[in-house]
């Protein structure tokens, strides 16, 4: 049964990058590295990575993945957006790519949807090298060569940032863990299949609610839909005979991109055996500006 609610989603930034290594192992280190960790919720940055790339999809010729990193929008103050953008890219590339060995990064805009400026590496990522960098050209880039301890590390000079949509999400209440992982792991996948969309916190195990008796730690637990709550709690909303909720979130380049996403989560658990009710987080439409319904994705 699909609920008729909707989810709420809202603006971000992101810039989306090819990621390069010698070897998988290397390639899936730097990916899942420079991608782990969202954390929106306390002002930083989250990530995700969208797809990996054959030895002829890529600028050099070697394996790859795409990844994108998001943060928050205001378009009230895009500067300010575009520097915080830029920081916390700074620090997932540095971090989570350059220090692994045999790396290199490439600007990946997608394909029909309008890029809104340019972030100049250099500043914050290519004076890694302590001014030894040096700026040259390969495989038809612009990129910046960072002498490191194992080699080099390169990265494209100007990456393009866009505007897209965060928070996309479905959530699944099903009869057991064990049919919730599946149900997660299936819409994962499915979203996988969808250009341009990432699921920055694969399957989610905690949702969380804007109310707080704890404002110092962020949001909390959004406790009514807490199945191990139901009997303890007058406000439960967890049905009879559901143990598990998990929840998918979904952030894509553009608002038809999410919708996609959710459209191919949803239909990946169709019939699935376990899976009780589908239905989506929002607050009543007070976090984001744009309104996804269930069942205009059926």
């Amino acid at each position: 049964m699909i609920e008729d609610t909707f989810c709420e989603a809202f603006d971000g930034l992101f810039v989306r990058l090819c990621v390069t290594a010698d070897d998988e192992e290397l390639l899936r280190r730097a990916a899942f590295g420079a991608t782990a960790l969202p954390c929106t919720v306390f002002g930083e940055s989250e990530g995700g990575v969208e797809c990996f790339l054959s030895e002829s999809e890529t600028p050099d010729g070697r394996k790859g993945a795409i990844i994108q990193i998001w943060t928050s929008y205001d378009p009230k103050d895009v500067r300010s957006s575009v520097a915080k953008l830029e920081f916390e890219l700074s620090k997932r590339v540095r971090q989570g790519i350059l220090v692994v060995p045999t790396t290199a990064v490439f600007d990946a805009p997608f394909e029909g949807v309008e890029a809104k400026g340019k972030i100049d590496t250099m500043r914050r990522i290519g004076h890694c090298g302590d001014g030894y960098e040096t700026i040259e050209e390969r495989h038809g880039r612009e990129v910046i060569v960072v002498p490191i301890m194992m080699g080099e590390f390169v990265i494209e000079r100007q990456l393009s940032y866009g505007v897209g949509v965060m928070g996309g999400n479905v959530w699944f209440f099903c009869d057991s863990m064990r049919s919730a992982l599946e149900a997660g792991r299936r819409a994962v996948a499915a979203v996988g299949g969808v250009k341009g969309a990432v699921t920055p916190f694969d399957i989610c195990s905690a949702g969380s609610k804007p109310e707080t008796k704890f404002p110092e730690i962020g949001p909390t637990t959004n406790h009514p839909f807490c199945p191990t709550l139901r009997n303890r709690i007058p406000d439960s909303k967890v049905p009879e005979g559901v143990a598990s909720i998990p929840e998918i979130v979904i952030n894509g380049v553009s608002l038809d991109v999410v919708k996609e996403a959710m459209r191919a989560a949803i239909k990946s658990v169709e019939g699935m055996s376990g899976v009780l009710k589908i239905s989506a987080g929002n607050y009543g439409g007070k976090l984001g500006k744009h309104k996804i319904y269930l069942k205009e994705l059926i």
